[in-house]
């Protein structure tokens, strides 16, 4: 401050000695009282600031220091009540524990059923008809919380609609599937419990569930089997559908719900089975298809010829249209032959006709001494494509072995029934065959006593 004084009277001094010689000394102690008075107001002006700066900052000092002291006594009052109320909570929690302990093993309980009924739901056949019940059900079952009364009354009447239902012969109308994979719209369904389902032409329906496991969402979808069960069941199946209400009808029911219908599709049929005996199958069946079509000519043959033979043994006269009218012809064409002359004429005579008699059942007898082996040589085929299979790709997977094990089952099994039926007809052909060449060996015998008795 004097620092200050000190220079404003320095340059008071120099403005006066500029001055000085302008003016008077009277005039020189003017200028410098007004600069002292000037320097001296100026002065107070910024004490008074000064001191105004000093109250306002203890002011603030103060005003600070007082909210530090209510916020320190604010902070001593919410922690004692925080503490107080940890110690309330906790005696709330072991209280809320001891009371909902039965509560929690409820909420278990639900919690399982819900997952039981919806799984059994998913596979029901009653969800073609019934919609809306797979997305409440997953909700039940993955929640946290305990349920409440609305959601305890909706599961329980799920648990008895879907017992009602299983009981229950309904008919609806839904889209389904066929067995194109082509999705037909508005067909009348009929619903045996959570057995059957059938179209309004008695084919059988099965259940395909398609529910999301993570969102529980979606829908199945009813399905026309690719491969229909026996007439007997679809006869049955179309009574049952087409039966007037009140109307008493028997209807199949599958008790595995699908299972054994499933197995109905997978079965190969009598054409898939030949396809899986390969080319070995295909020889050994047109071998037998080859075999019957002679057998059957040679039956006929057999059974014509024979018929004429009965006929001539009731006529005296010979014809010709017939083994023994011939036989007959050699004796009444030469009367006058000796016996020996005679007996050698009917032995030529017999050979001649037992010739045809006996054609084509050795080459029936060849076939079926064929097939069987043939059968064998399927079967050996089929288990050197087996066991190159397991040396190509071990035993894990049995779908690869099943070509061969299936080619050496069906051609062992197609030898076998091509080779039965052949040696039957074989035997019974030529049991016809002895039967008439027995009767011209009787006739021409005959015929020897009689030239021999005159």
């Amino acid at each position: 401050m004097k620092k200050k004084i000190i220079t404003l009277f320095a340059l008071g001094l120099m403005t006066v000695n500029s001055q000085a010689q302008d003016m008077s000394l009277d005039q020189l102690l003017k200028v410098v009282q007004e600069a002292a008075t000037q320097s001296s107001k100026e002065n107070q002006k910024r004490e008074a600031e000064f001191k105004q700066q000093r109250d306002q900052q203890r002011n603030l000092l103060a005003n600070a220091r007082n909210q530090l002291a209510a916020l320190e006594r604010r902070t001593e009052e919410l922690k004692a009540a925080f503490d107080e109320n940890e110690a309330i909570l906790a005696e709330l929690e072991t209280t809320l524990a001891e009371r909902s302990g039965n509560l929690g093993e409820m909420a278990g309980t639900v919690k399982v059923l819900a997952g039981d009924l919806r799984s059994a739901i998913e596979e029901s056949m009653t969800s073609a008809e019934i919609d809306g019940r797979i997305e409440f059900l997953t909700q039940l079952a993955s929640q946290s919380k305990l349920p409440n009364i609305q959601e305890l009354r909706q599961l329980w009447v799920e648990v008895q609609r879907e017992i009602i239902e299983e009981g229950k012969i309904s008919r609806f109308t839904t889209n389904i599937r066929d067995e194109r994979g082509e999705i037909e719209n508005n067909v009348t369904v009929t619903r045996v419990g959570t057995f059957n389902a059938f179209d309004s032409d008695g084919n059988f329906l099965v259940w395909k569930s398609a529910i999301d496991a993570g969102t529980g969402t979606g829908n199945g979808e009813l399905q026309r089997l690719q491969k229909q069960p026996s007439a007997q069941y679809m006869s049955q199946s179309k009574s049952f559908v087409n039966a007037s209400p009140g109307e008493l009808a028997v209807a199949p029911v599958d008790y595995t719900r699908g299972t054994i219908l499933q197995l109905v599709v997978q079965t190969p049929s009598i054409s898939d089975k030949i396809k899986q005996g390969g080319p070995v199958g295909y020889v050994i069946l047109a071998l037998g298809a080859f075999g019957l079509i002679i057998a059957l000519i040679k039956f006929f043959m057999l059974f014509v010829s024979g018929s004429k033979v009965k006929s001539q043994l009731k006529k005296k006269q010979p014809n010709q249209n017939n083994a023994l009218g011939r036989i007959m012809s050699v004796y009444t064409e030469n009367p006058d032959s000796d016996i020996e002359t005679m007996e050698l004429k009917l032995d030529e005579a017999i050979l001649r006709e037992t010739g045809p008699l006996e054609s084509g059942l050795s080459f029936i007898k060849v076939l079926y001494v064929i097939a069987p082996l043939l059968g064998l040589l399927g079967t050996v085929v089929g288990m050197i494509q087996t066991f190159q299979m397991i040396t190509l790709m071990g035993t894990g997977d049995p779908k690869s072995m099943a070509g061969g094990i299936s080619m050496a089952l069906v051609t062992t099994v197609l030898g076998l029934v091509v080779a039965i039926p052949l040696t039957v007809l074989h035997s019974v052909l030529q049991s016809m065959a002895r039967k008439q060449t027995q009767v011209l060996e009787e006739q021409s015998a005959g015929i020897v006593a009689k030239m021999a008795e005159k």
